[in-house]
C-alpha cells in the first residue's frame, strides 16, 4: 500500500492526464464498474464524458470525432460484452485508417482466470483490427501506457489502438513520484515525410511529359490535411482529378479539374495514372481496372499498401500534402508542351461526364412516386451550402448518392469506409456535431442502416445537437434484395432482407426531435428547409422506390 503521507494517484486519474497530454477534450462511454475511476479522473482534467446508448455508437462516435478534428478520438466501454459490443467500431476505424483509442475495463487482475464479471480475452480479440493491443499490468504505467497506444496509432497509415486495464489497477493509488506521465508534445515524433527526393522528381517528370494523366485523390489526403497541395498539384499541372472517400470535396464542384462520372474511362485511357492515399481493394477492381498500358504510381502513408494487388511503375511513401507538394515544386520552371496539350484531354473527359449525366437527367428530375432514389439523392445535393457536412450511412440509397452528392469543402463528407458498416451515420453525427458546432450536418440514412444505431437520436435530443437527416426509406435491405434476385430469381428476392414500413418522422418526434413524411418528390426541398429551421435533430422520412437499384449495387462482382 502506498504511503498515505504522500501524493497519490489513482489509475483512473492517471489515465485522464494522459488524454489530456494528447489533446482528448472529450470521451465517448456507456458507464460499466470496471472504468468509472477514468470518469472521476476526466472531471478534473476538464475532459467531457459524453455517454450514449451502445458501445458501437461510442467506438463509432471516436472514429467520427478523430476525422472530423485530425485529432485522436477515445471511446472507454466496460468488460466484457461493453468491449464486444465496440468491436465492430474499432474494425471500421482499422480499415477507414482513424486513429482512435478504445479503452475497455477488464477483472481485477487478483481474479484472473477465475471467472470474474464480464472477463474475456480482450486484447486477443482485439489484436487483429487494431495497431496496438495491450493489457495496463500496473497502476504507475496507466498514463505512460495510454501514450503509447496514442503513438503507435500513427506508426504508418493511422488506426485504432485498444488498452485493457483490469478494476484493480485502474483503482489502485500510486505515490505520484513513482508514475510516469509524458508530457504533453514530447513523447511522439512527427510522422510527415515528404517522400524519396529521387522518386518525387522521377514523378514531376512523369507529369510534365504525361499528355493523359489523371490523379485520384484519396482519404489520406484529408487525413494529412493536404488538400491545399493536392489543389495546387491538379491546377499547375492542369491534371483532372477524381476524389474518392474523405478525399471527396478537395476541389469544389463546377471546378475545371473537378471530375466524378468519366472515372472508369480516364482509367481506361490515360497515360500516367496517381493514386493518392487509396489502397488497390474492392473500390479499385484491386487494380484491374486501371489501364495496363498505363504509367501507374502509388503513394501512400504505409509502405504495405504500396505495389499490393497490382505492380505499379513507382511507389513513394509519405505523407500526401508533402508529396504532393514536393512534386509540384520539382515540376516548376519545366512545365514543357504536354501539360498545354492538355486542354483535349479535359475536354474529351468533360463530354464523358455530360453524356453520364444527360442518361441520368429525367431520373435526377422524375416526379415518380413512389420516389425515385435519384431524384432524393439530387435534391439533398442541391440542399447542401459550403458549410454542410454529409454524411452517407447505407447501402443502395447510400450508393446513389456517391454518383450525385458532391461536398462543396474539404472534410465535409464522411462514410464508413472500406468495411462498408451501416450504422455509422448517428454517432457520426453525434461526433461531427460536437467536434464542428459551426458546421450545419446532413445525414443520409437507409433505413436498414438507421435501424442499427437509431436510438442514439435521443443522444443527439439530450445533448441538443440539430441536425438534418433523411432516411431513403424502401423498407428493405436493399442492396442484399438486389443481389438475391440476380442470383436466385424473384421468387427468393425477398428472404432474410425485408423491413417494416417504419415511420421513421414519428420516431424522430417521439425522442424529442423534428419528424416529417414525404411521399411527393416535389415536397423534398420545403421538408428539407423545415428541418433546418427546426433547430432540432431531425429525421425527413422519403417512401423511395423499392425497385430502383443503384448502379454500383448492380455491378458489385459479388452478384455476378
Amino acid at each position: 500500500m502506498p504511503d498515505e503521507t504522500q501524493d497519490v494517484i489513482s489509475g483512473g486519474h492517471l489515465v485522464a492526464k494522459a488524454l489530456k497530454a494528447e489533446g482528448v477534450d472529450r470521451i465517448y462511454t456507456l458507464c460499466g464498474g470496471h472504468i468509472i475511476d477514468i470518469y472521476d479522473g476526466c472531471v478534473d482534467e476538464g475532459i467531457e464524458v459524453v455517454d450514449v446508448r451502445h458501445e458501437q455508437v461510442a467506438a463509432h462516435a471516436a472514429d467520427g470525432y478523430a476525422r472530423v478534428t485530425g485529432k485522436p478520438g477515445c471511446a472507454v466501454v466496460t468488460a466484457g460484452p461493453g468491449t464486444t459490443d465496440a468491436v465492430t467500431g474499432v474494425a471500421n476505424a482499422f480499415r477507414a485508417e482513424s486513429p482512435m483509442l478504445l479503452i475497455g475495463g477488464q477483472g481485477a487482475l487478483t481474479q484472473h482466470k477465475m471467472g470474474s464479471l464480464q472477463d474475456l480475452p480482450h486484447v486477443d480479440m482485439m489484436n487483429p483490427i487494431t495497431k496496438f493491443a495491450a493489457t495496463v499490468p500496473d497502476t504507475a504505467r496507466a498514463a505512460d501506457m495510454v501514450s503509447m497506444a496514442f503513438r503507435e496509432c500513427y506508426h504508418g497509415a493511422p488506426g485504432p489502438s485498444f488498452l485493457e486495464i483490469p478494476r484493480d489497477v485502474l483503482d489502485a493509488k500510486v505515490p505520484v513520484s513513482t508514475a510516469r506521465v509524458p508530457k504533453a508534445g514530447a513523447y511522439r515524433a512527427s510522422t510527415r515525410s515528404p517522400g524519396d527526393p529521387q522518386a518525387v522528381e522521377k514523378l514531376a517528370d512523369l507529369l510534365v511529359h504525361a499528355e493523359k494523366p489523371v490523379v485520384l485523390l484519396g482519404s489520406q489526403v484529408w487525413t494529412t490535411r493536404g488538400t491545399e497541395a493536392a489543389v495546387e498539384l491538379v491546377r499547375t499541372l492542369d491534371i483532372p482529378a477524381y476524389m474518392n472517400g474523405a478525399g471527396r470535396g478537395t476541389l469544389p464542384p463546377g471546378d475545371p479539374h473537378h471530375f466524378q462520372l468519366s472515372r472508369r474511362y480516364a482509367f481506361s485511357n490515360a497515360d500516367v495514372i496517381v493514386i493518392v492515399g487509396t489502397p488497390f481493394d474492392f473500390r479499385m477492381g484491386y487494380g484491374k481496372r486501371l489501364s495496363s498500358e498505363a504509367t501507374v504510381v502509388q503513394i501512400d502513408l504505409d509502405y504495405r499498401t504500396v505495389g499490393k494487388n497490382r505492380d505499379i511503375d513507382l511507389g513513394i511513401v509519405g505523407d500526401a500534402g508533402l508529396v504532393l507538394k514536393s512534386v509540384t515544386d520539382a515540376a516548376s520552371g519545366r512545365l514543357d508542351a504536354g501539360v498545354s496539350r492538355r486542354k483535349e484531354w479535359l475536354d474529351e473527359l468533360r463530354a464523358v461526364e455530360q453524356t453520364a449525366l444527360d442518361k441520368r437527367l429525367p431520373q435526377l428530375r422524375s416526379d415518380a412516386s413512389p420516389i425515385h432514389p435519384y431524384r432524393l439523392v439530387s435534391e439533398i445535393n442541391d440542399f447542401l451550402t459550403e458549410e454542410s457536412l454529409y454524411i452517407g450511412d447505407g447501402g443502395d440509397i447510400v450508393t446513389f448518392s456517391g454518383q450525385v452528392v458532391q461536398p462543396k469543402s474539404p472534410g465535409h463528407w464522411m462514410d464508413p469506409g472500406p468495411l462498408g458498416t451501416l450504422g455509422v451515420g448517428v454517432p457520426f453525427v453525434l461526433a461531427a456535431k460536437q467536434a464542428r458546432p459551426d458546421k450545419e450536418v446532413v445525414a443520409l440514412f437507409g433505413d436498414g442502416a438507421f435501424s442499427l444505431t437509431g436510438w442514439d437520436f435521443e443522444t443527439l435530443v439530450r445533448y441538443d445537437l440539430p441536425f438534418v437527416g433523411i432516411v431513403g426509406n424502401n423498407s428493405s435491405m436493399n442492396q442484399i434484395r438486389y443481389g438475391q434476385a440476380a442470383k436466385y430469381g424473384k421468387d427468393r428476392e425477398r428472404v432474410g432482407n425485408t423491413l417494416g414500413d417504419v415511420p421513421y418522422d414519428k420516431f424522430a418526434q417521439m425522442l424529442g426531435g423534428y419528424g416529417e413524411e414525404v411521399r411527393d418528390p416535389a415536397d423534398i426541398a420545403p421538408a428539407l428547409r423545415r428541418a433546418r429551421e427546426s433547430g432540432k435533430p431531425s429525421l425527413i422520412n422519403v417512401w423511395v422506390d423499392p425497385d430502383a437499384y443503384a448502379p454500383g449495387t448492380m455491378n458489385q462482382t459479388m452478384y455476378k
